[in-house]
């Protein structure tokens, strides 16, 4: 069975392959290989950065996009996107390579490869449409948070204490505050440039490389006083990479929670950046082989040094507007950050910490889903207000993994208070009304009613129909349920209305039902409610169920 979905997987792969490339060309060859060159880029500045952000060196950001360029641009879901070293990412890298050093990152990153895939081969790609986007729209911003705040040592070129990134910013209040203005300006300098970088411009040259190309003919002449990135080795087997020898089991036991968190986070970030571009360039992405190329791109990497890897929407979305026609694109970018990597290694080395910083913070700045956030917020939508705000807090204050529980499970105490919302009117029969779509009554009883509920019947509601129907008990010969706003009961909603039908019938009060949706009507019938009433007293329409109502009352006159 297991070989037979493998050879699926393959088979399907080979074929979307074949679509990919069939009519490929010297033209599409060319677009792909200038698409690769406006990524790349973009990617060079960023790896750097991230590189540099997650704890480790700016040669590991690099090393990240290079093989997770070719790794999983081969292996991926769709023919645009782009992989490497992300923001997001370094947020949960920076405190555990604090906690366990650049091994720890590593194995981390292996396991969370070897978690990714499984969640592919286990087909659980389908599993981010259910988180609330105005978690995801929470958790970004409190990344970006994340980000800009853990930016703040190289901006100021300062040194600060503490685990997470808002401990960090307290410090400099208690141990003093004495930054390095020359790397303040350097810094500063940067986040200006990007802002009003003219954007005609930015199409052939990004504001962060264009930004990053001044800042060092500027330090070149002027030679501050500030943190350099350091030496870029050429190589891309750098020599603090994965080694299994020196782990025992209690450190694999204590680095499976960081590793699901590193495999979540690429999941979140690699399926949304998939159905994002795919919308951009109209083409599905497969969530499932995405995830399994996620995986082995993240299992490869750390053997040459790297951090972990993720889909990037900043460097897709370039790939696509560029012109991207297939994966070659992603191959391309990785292939020229290879080439920079021995070629502009010595100037590389020479980049200001500080105007890496300046990048980030505008990266993080950017990253925010502005239009979502402007949407809740216009639209007052108290409900994705709340999930926003509570998980982005979260992200900030405890860690990624506990943000996304938490952001989830208020999501789903807030559907079940909504679900909760049951509305139920009673009404009297209204001859007038029944007149419109052609039916006579000789007259009306008043002494029959029709129940209107709308909304889930569940055991929290249980309690407020049961109230409501025995209300009116005095003054009913037979009450008629109209359920077609019910989309779902379960059986504490069951046992309910057997309740409360066999409490009205020993009060001679008969009850109908009309308008079941099908599946509500297969819980009643199984919870034996519909052999309680009888089948001669489900109709398909309420006007069915008044007419035999109103019938059976004048006959017990």
């Amino acid at each position: 069975m297991g070989s037979k979905k493998h050879f699926h997987l393959v088979g399907d792969y080979v074929t979307d392959l074949r679509n990919e490339f069939r009519g490929y060309n010297g033209k599409k060859l060319s677009s792909d290989l200038m698409s690769g060159i406006t990524v790349a880029a973009v990617a060079l500045p960023l790896a750097l950065a991230f590189g540099v952000s997650s704890g480790a060196t700016a040669a590991a950001g690099l090393v990240t996009a290079i093989i997770g360029g070719i790794v999983i641009s081969v292996l991926s879901g769709a023919s645009y996107q782009i992989s490497g070293p992300t923001g997001a990412m370094t947020a949960i890298l920076v405190t555990l390579a604090a906690q366990y050093g650049m091994q720890g990152v590593l194995m981390a990153s292996f396991l969370a490869g070897m978690i990714l895939v499984l969640a592919g081969i286990l087909k659980l790609g389908q599993v981010i449409y259910l988180i609330p986007s105005s978690v995801i729209t929470g958790f970004t911003s409190g990344i970006a948070v994340i980000i800009a705040l853990g930016q703040l040592d190289n901006f100021f070129g300062v040194k600060s204490e503490g685990d997470l990134a808002i401990l960090k910013v307290v410090s400099y209040f208690t141990n003093g505050f004495h930054p390095n203005w020359q790397a303040v300006a350097i810094g500063c300098a940067v986040i200006a440039m990007m802002l009003i970088w003219p954007k005609k411009l930015g199409e052939k040259l990004p504001s962060s490389l264009g930004s990053l190309i001044i800042v060092l003919i500027a330090c070149a002449i002027l030679h501050p006083n500030v943190d350099v990135v350091g030496d870029i080795p050429k190589t891309i087997i750098l020599e603090d990479r994965l080694s299994l020898g020196g782990f025992g089991f209690r450190q694999f036991y204590d680095l499976i929670i960081p590793a699901l968190s590193i495999a979540a986070l690429g999941m979140i970030e690699s399926l949304l950046c998939g159905a994002s571009a795919g919308k951009m360039k109209n083409e599905e992405l497969n969530a499932d082989r995405e995830l399994i190329a996620q995986g082995i791109g993240n299992m490869v990497i750390p053997i040459f040094g790297g951090v972990p890897a993720t889909a990037a929407i900043a460097r897709t979305s370039v790939a696509i507007k560029s012109g991207c026609q297939t994966r070659l694109t992603g191959v391309f970018h990785a292939i020229i950050l290879l080439l920079s990597m021995f070629v502009l290694g010595p100037i590389m080395s020479t980049i200001p910490l500080s105007a890496l910083a300046g990048i980030l913070i505008v990266t993080a700045w950017r990253m925010n889903d502005w239009a979502n956030i402007h949407y809740i917020v216009d639209h007052r939508f108290k409900s994705g207000i709340a999930k926003f705000a509570v998980t982005l807090l979260a992200t900030v204050f405890l860690d990624l993994t506990k943000a996304s529980i938490i952001g989830v499970a208020l999501s789903t105490f807030l559907i079940l208070v909504k679900l909760t919302n049951i509305e139920i009117n009673i009404s009297d029969i209204k001859p007038e009304k029944l007149k419109e779509i052609g039916i006579e009554l000789p007259q009306v009883s008043h002494k029959v009613k029709v129940v209107y509920m709308t909304g889930a019947v569940i055991f929290a509601v249980v309690d407020k129909i049961t109230k409501k129907l025995r209300a009116e008990e005095d003054n009913v010969q037979g009450i008629i349920l109209s359920m077609r706003g019910v989309p779902m009961i379960d059986v504490s909603g069951v046992q309910a209305l057997i309740e409360l039908a066999n409490e009205m019938e020993s009060m001679g009060i008969k009850v109908y039902l009309t308008s079941v949706q099908p599946a509500v009507l297969d819980k009643l019938t199984r919870g034996g409610f519909i052999d309680l009433i009888g089948e001669d007293y489900v109709f398909s329409s309420a006007e069915q169920a008044i007419i035999m109502a109103e019938h059976e009352h004048e006959e017990n006159i």
